[in-house]
C-alpha cells in the first residue's frame, strides 16, 4: 500500500489540515516549501475570483507537490459545483472531501488524476468511498479540532486498516514528533495536522485567537453542537460556558423535522459560521474558536516552517 509520500510526492507523510477562516496562501506555501502536504478550504475564499487567485499564487511560488483544496460537498455549500471546476480547471493536487457523499468529486477528478481523500470516522463510511473510488481516507479521530470523530485513533486507525485496502491518513491529536511517530506505528500511511499550525506568524487571524491557543490546553477543549448541529471542538472560553454547547429543545425539535431539518441545519450552519468568522478576526467577548486537544503543545506563535520542524526533525 502507498504512504502520502508517494501518493503525493512529499518528503513527509504530513499534510497541513485545512482550517476553516484559518488556513490561507502564505501558510500554504511555507507548508508546501517544508515538504510536506497542504490544504485549504475553498471556502476560505467569498469569491472564485479569490480562489483562483490564491491557487495561482501557491503554485508559483512553492517547489514541490502537495498542494490541496478542502471541499464540503453537502446541500449547504451552494459554491460547491463552481469549486470543484476551479480545482479541476488549475489542476491541484488533490481534494479532501467532507461532510457529504464525494462520488462526483471522485467521477470529475479521477481520470485527470486528481487524487481525492475523504473525510471518514467510520469503517461502514470508509468502505462506502473506496467503492467510490477514492484514493485515501481521512481517518478523523475524536481528538480532532473542529468536526471530530467518535473513536480515538488507537481504535479507528486499526479499524480501517482492516476493512480498507486504500490508505488511511489520520487526523486529530497530534501535536508533537513523539506523537506522529506513534500514530505511524499504529499503521496509518499518514497524518493530516491542524491546531498545531492556528498559532502560527503567517495566520492572519487575531492575536487572540493565536494566544487562546498558547494559553489554553487540552483539558480547555469541549464538543459542541451549537456551531453546525454536529459535535464540532471549540476552546471552552467564558462565553461558550455562557452560551452552552447543547443545542436547546427547539434547535433539536425543529433538526428532527423531516420537512424542514435541511433548511434548519443549513441555518445553524450559517449562523455557527458567522459567529466564528467574528471571533477569528476580531477582538470580540462571544469567542468561538475552534481548536483541537493537541493545542496542549503550542507555547508559543511560531512560523510555519518551525512548526514543520517539530514534526519532522
Amino acid at each position: 500500500m502507498k504512504k502520502l509520500t508517494e501518493i503525493l510526492n512529499i518528503q513527509y507523510p504530513i499534510i497541513m489540515a485545512p482550517m476553516f477562516l484559518v488556513t490561507n496562501a502564505s501558510m500554504m506555501i511555507e507548508a508546501i516549501n517544508s515538504g510536506i502536504a497542504a490544504a485549504v478550504p475553498a471556502l476560505n475564499y467569498r469569491t472564485d475570483e479569490e480562489f483562483k487567485a490564491a491557487i495561482t499564487e501557491i503554485r508559483s511560488k512553492t517547489n514541490g507537490k502537495g498542494l490541496g483544496i478542502n471541499l464540503i460537498v453537502n446541500k449547504s455549500n451552494l459554491k460547491m459545483k463552481q469549486q470543484l471546476a476551479t480545482c479541476v480547471a488549475l489542476k491541484v493536487d488533490f481534494i479532501i472531501t467532507s461532510l457529504g457523499s464525494p462520488a462526483k468529486v471522485i467521477e470529475v477528478c479521477k481520470p485527470l488524476g486528481i487524487k481525492v481523500f475523504c473525510d471518514v470516522v467510520e469503517e461502514k463510511y470508509a468502505m462506502k468511498v473506496e467503492a467510490m473510488g477514492a484514493d485515501a481516507v481521512i481517518a478523523v479521530n475524536s481528538k480532532a479540532g473542529g468536526h471530530a470523530g467518535n473513536l480515538p485513533p488507537e481504535k479507528l486507525i486499526p479499524l480501517l486498516k482492516k476493512y480498507c485496502k486504500i490508505p488511511v491518513i489520520s487526523a486529530g491529536g497530534v501535536g508533537t514528533k513523539e506523537e506522529v511517530d506513534h500514530i505511524l506505528k499504529l499503521g496509518a500511511d499518514g497524518l493530516s495536522i491542524g491546531s498545531p499550525f492556528i498559532a502560527c506568524v503567517e495566520a492572519e487571524i487575531s492575536d487572540e485567537y493565536k494566544n487562546a491557543c498558547v494559553e489554553y490546553g487540552k483539558e480547555d477543549i469541549v464538543m459542541t453542537t451549537k456551531i453546525s448541529g454536529t459535535p464540532c471542538s471549540v476552546i471552552n472560553t467564558p462565553y461558550v460556558q455562557s452560551v452552552g454547547t447543547k443545542q436547546n429543545w427547539l434547535e433539536k425539535v425543529l433538526s428532527k423535522n423531516r420537512r424542514i431539518k435541511k433548511w434548519i441545519k443549513m441555518f445553524t450552519f450559517l449562523k455557527g459560521m458567522k459567529a466564528i468568522n467574528k471571533a477569528a478576526f476580531t477582538n470580540t467577548y462571544k469567542t468561538v474558536w475552534c481548536a483541537g486537544p493537541s493545542i496542549e503543545h503550542t507555547y508559543q506563535i511560531l512560523p510555519v516552517k518551525e512548526i514543520v520542524a517539530r514534526f519532522v526533525r
